[in-house]
């Protein structure tokens, strides 16, 4: 505001000063009787440090499962206020909400709780400090500080319950998991073990050695190929030898004793191969077990020359009962062939049965090798896809049993850490300054409410003048004459007042006074008794 404005506001207060006065009591009292609806309200706090720092902490790193104190606590902080602790301060006895009128009202009670959700502030005491100050704002002093008190119990009993209730959760949905993973384990291990029991005899071998096995076999295979027909072909030479050689020497003469030979029982042609393939038995046996191939192989021989000899003798039996029929002779007693008396013929048929049995028994030992190579070729044709799934089930089978094993450790940390807890807290509560009412009244309270009233009621006054002044102009000067008129001033008129006139202005400039200054003592009196009303 410069000059010539200030100047114009005197004249405007010296044109209408009791209107600017009757303005500036009229608002004033308007103002007071606002105020005095007004309720002083007075803010009750309280701090409180939490120690984290604990002896065990460091000694069961590694051990024991320790959560996050610090994050816990400010999540704890940032979700105390919320509508179930705010309806439970609203209940509680303690407070003495409603011992008030109406407080049973539901609209009341809802609009209470609403209130105290807003009041009540918590924050951190400073950036990286575990310093929270609690803070709450009421027209009843105690009532605050009541309120607090009950929130600094509330975020001690919430610190340890919420601590325990996590510990619990988190302990019986680790046994959940446990259990539902040691299913799995058993479910994953009995597929295991029935696959490796279907594949039986492919599972737990590379597909290499499949195939080096396959190889070895192969080979064996055509060396026995080799030595069986190395045998036909000697057999077959055998029999034809035999064929040209006579059975008998040729006849004696007349008076010659026949040979031992001739004289002995007639026997079987077969009674030499068997000969063989009984000592041949009988040295496989020295060397190998009666579930040999070869054993096994010598004894189907041997039975087949035994049923091929009883057959043979039958059939001679019946021809020589035939030939007696005809002849009507008495049939001799079933015998054997003349016996051979020719050594070469007999040494030819005794090789000839050794021959027929090792030809035999590299049929037997050819086939039983055959079918193991042609079984071999199939498992290991067999053999990828099995050892692929093998590896899907062993590699599924380890997740689980990792995961189980890993289950179980944390189930183990989380009890030592529960029991840790409970032995010594690793967070503990301390009171830094304890629930206390601040003894005069925030801002915005009735004090400040007022003096701020008394310089609007001023501020009234000044403008009802100013308004008056440009409603109802009046020029007091050749300059403000001049530049309302455009015109120049030619002279002016003084004005000369009698000592009556004189008098009556000098009354008049007193009762402004008088009344001006009676309405700033009013307002300073009011100022003064509202103070010594704003404090506890």
């Amino acid at each position: 505001m410069n000059t010539e404005q200030l100047r114009e506001v005197l004249r405007a207060l010296r044109r209408s000063p009791w209107l600017a006065l009757g303005v500036a009591w009229g608002v004033s009292v308007l103002l007071g009787a606002a105020v005095l609806r007004v309720q002083d309200r007075f803010e009750a706090s309280a701090r409180i440090y939490i120690d984290t720092q604990s002896v065990l902490k460091p000694l069961m790193a590694g051990l024991a499962f320790q959560p996050n104190i610090e994050q816990q606590l400010s999540m704890l902080a940032r979700t105390l206020i919320s509508r179930p602790t705010a309806t439970a301060l609203r209940d509680s006895p303690e407070i003495g909400w409603d011992n008030q009128a109406g407080s049973q009202d539901p609209a009341r009670r809802e609009a209470e709780i609403e209130s105290l959700m807003k009041a009540i502030k918590m924050a951190p005491g400073g950036t990286g400090t575990n310093i929270y100050a609690l803070s709450y704002r009421d027209t009843d002093p105690q009532r605050a500080q009541r309120v607090v008190a009950q929130m600094v119990k509330i975020f001690v009993a919430s610190g340890a319950d919420n601590k325990r209730k996590d510990s619990q959760d988190a302990r019986a949905f680790i046994e959940e998991e446990i259990r539902e993973h040691e299913a799995k384990l058993v479910a994953a291990e009995n597929q295991l073990k029935e696959f490796k029991l279907k594949n039986f005899g492919v599972t737990g071998v590379a597909a290499q050695g499949y195939f080096a096995r396959m190889s070895s076999l192969a080979e064996e295979v055509d060396k026995l190929r080799m030595e069986y027909r190395a045998a036909e072909q000697e057999r077959d030479a055998l029999k034809r030898e035999l064929a040209s050689e006579a059975p008998q020497l040729p006849a004696a003469a007349p008076g010659t004793p026949l040979p031992a030979a001739a004289a002995a029982p007639l026997v079987s042609e077969h009674e030499p191969r068997l000969e063989g393939l009984r000592r041949q038995l009988d040295e496989m046996l020295r060397r190998y077990t009666d579930e040999h191939p070869d054993v096994v192989s010598t004894r189907r021989a041997i039975a087949q020359l035994e049923v091929q000899k009883r057959q043979d003798l039958e059939a001679r039996a019946l021809a020589a009962a035939a030939i007696a029929a005809e002849t009507g002779k008495i049939a001799p007693a079933p015998t054997a062939a003349a016996a051979a008396t020719n050594p070469v013929f007999q040494q030819l048929r005794v090789s000839l049965a050794a021959t027929e049995a090792k030809v035999a028994s590299l049929r037997v030992r050819l086939g039983t090798q055959e079918s193991r190579l042609a079984e071999t070729r199939a498992l290991a044709n067999r053999t990828p896809q099995v050892e692929a799934e093998l590896s899907q089930l062993n590699r599924d089978y380890d997740i689980i049993r990792k995961n189980y094993e890993a289950l179980v450790a944390r189930r183990e940390s989380a009890s030592l850490g529960v029991k840790i807890d409970e032995s010594s807290p690793l967070a503990e509560f301390r009171i830094i300054d304890p629930p206390r009412t601040a003894p005069n009244a925030v801002f915005p309270n009735r004090l400040s409410l007022a003096a701020l009233a008394a310089l609007l009621a001023l501020a009234a006054g000044v403008a009802a003048a100013l308004a008056r002044a440009k409603l109802r102009p009046v020029i007091d000067t050749a300059k403000a004459l001049r530049e309302l008129s455009g015109r120049a001033v030619l002279g002016s008129v003084s004005q000369l007042m009698n000592p009556q006139a004189l008098r009556a202005q000098r009354a008049s400039a007193w009762s402004v006074f008088a009344a001006g200054a009676g309405l700033a003592l009013a307002q300073l009196a009011w100022v003064a008794w509202l103070g010594t009303q704003g404090k506890v």
